[in-house]
């Protein structure tokens, strides 16, 4: 199915509906508790209810569009996204937008979840890596350009304003859909939506070594660069002097290297495989975390040489997701919208053990964020190492079983013919052909190399 023209930014848009409504909102906390006169701890809950529902749907978004579609899920998210961001607008009590927030988490990551199915619903191979890429550039301009203008609206306008631009985010971003956006997923590929369909295919994915492999990789390398942005205030202001205004010094670097790494990617789409492009990224990924552990031990932190290896190291992380994420769609074939799901949740888990646990355990100097980003990008490398270790194995597993099963079977064949009936022996059967080197107490049989025919012959 050809993609229409213009489809790439409008998934785009779609994979930073989540954080954009995250980081538009931010710069808003003063005002909004002053207005609905909450505490900055209730206020810091209307971003616990937004992650939570956000993390708990993707587990659901993928299984829905494959069963009705990914068009209907995506129209009908983002219209619920949209109300919910008018109800926030108009909220009068914090309690209110704790509710609705809680609605805007749970529709936002539809697209984030079925976006990546409906590209490799549209293609495979190299034209389905240059999208991936394509959209990851894209994406990689939200977080710079969200909380500047969110702290613009609040400055100019107030809070309620950001919520106003929630909701023409969400109008306009429906009728782009619903204009742009073809139905990928035919009706003979619609999947049930069975709990115990759904349990049984949620158990297989998530049973599947190979599976939980690629997807721990995904998310150790993004938590490696992650921390940075979790402990962007101390890393900033406190380890590198920075005043408040300065969170470009660490989004600006970094953004570049996620633009140059995607537009990398889908040019070395048609020239490189998976395996190839995913062994450029990390090696790119290693030179920038040795480099960063190794300048925090030569020199004290300081701009610009602490922020530098960031701009490597997310060019070589966007250079490999692209592919890694498409490894883990192909491994379930049928039910793309599910493993993007599964995937999205291992993601938003170790995104949260991150912030719970990683970022508040490393941000106290800079030289443990460098070793933290060293120590998360080895184990996302030996993830994705096993995986493809596993796969090899598997696959000389089954052409070993292919192979010894297919003598079995021949071997019977030509018994069968004979008159005989085969006896089991050591590779499965007593009875080989003549390019065996089995040989037997047994008479065996064997093919005549002139005329082809069966013959019976005393084992030698």
């Amino acid at each position: 199915m050809p993609a229409p023209r213009g489809i790439a930014p409008v998934l785009a848009a779609l994979a930073t509906l989540g954080p954009f409504s995250i980081d538009t909102y931010l710069p808003s906390f003063g005002g909004i508790g002053r207005a609905l006169m909450a505490t900055p701890h209730e206020v810091q809950q209307t971003l616990t209810a937004f992650l939570l529902p956000f993390a708990l749907m993707t587990l659901w978004h993928g299984p829905v569009s494959d069963a009705f579609g990914r068009r209907r899920m995506i129209l009908v998210s983002v219209a619920l996204f949209a109300l919910a961001s008018a109800g926030c607008a108009l909220a009068t009590r914090i309690e209110e937008l704790w509710l609705l927030r809680a609605l805007q988490g749970m529709t936002a990551g539809a697209g984030m979840v079925v976006c990546r199915a409906i590209v490799r619903d549209l293609y495979d191979g190299a034209r389905a890596q240059r999208l991936i890429a394509q959209i990851m550039m894209m994406f990689a301009l939200a977080p710079v350009i969200a909380p500047v203008l969110g702290g613009w609206l609040q400055s100019w306008f107030g809070w309620r304003a950001v919520f106003a631009l929630l909701v023409l985010l969400g109008v306009a971003l429906w009728l782009a859909c619903w204009k742009l956006l073809p139905e990928t997923l035919p009706m003979h590929r619609r999947q049930s939506l069975r709990v115990d369909y759904l349990a049984n295919a949620y158990r297989s994915m998530l049973g599947s070594p190979s599976f939980l492999l690629i997807c721990v990789a995904l998310a150790c390398n993004f938590v490696a660069f992650f921390i940075y942005v979790l402990s962007a205030p101390v890393f900033l202001v406190r380890h590198l002097g920075v005043a408040a205004t300065g969170f470009p010094w660490l989004f600006a670097p970094a953004m570049s290297g996620l633009m140059l790494g995607a537009w990398l990617s889908g040019v070395l789409a048609r020239r490189l495989s998976h395996g190839r492009t995913i062994v450029a990224g990390y090696l790119v990924m290693a030179v920038a975390a040795a480099l960063n552990v190794g300048l925090n031990l030569a020199m004290p932190a300081a701009l610009p040489w602490s922020v530098l290896p960031l701009f490597a190291f997310t060019l070589g992380m966007s250079l490999a997701i692209p592919s890694l994420t498409l490894v883990a769609l192909d491994m379930f074939p049928e039910q793309r919208g599910l493993a993007a799901s599964c995937q999205a949740f291992v993601q938003a888990a170790v995104n949260a053990l991150a912030a719970a646990l990683i970022a508040p355990a490393l941000c106290e100097s800079t030289l443990s964020l460098a070793l933290g980003m060293a120590g998360l990008s080895m184990l996302g490398a030996a993830a994705a190492a096993s995986h493809y270790r596993r796969s090899i194995v598997d696959a000389s597993a089954a052409l070993l079983a292919s192979g010894f099963f297919g003598k079995r079977n021949q071997a019977q064949r030509y018994q069968q013919a004979a008159g005989h009936k085969a006896e089991p022996g050591l590779i499965g059967c007593r009875v080989v052909d003549s390019c065996s080197a089995h040989r037997s107490a047994k008479p065996v049989v064997v093919k005549h190399p002139a005329n082809g025919r069966l013959e019976q012959h005393a084992a030698q």
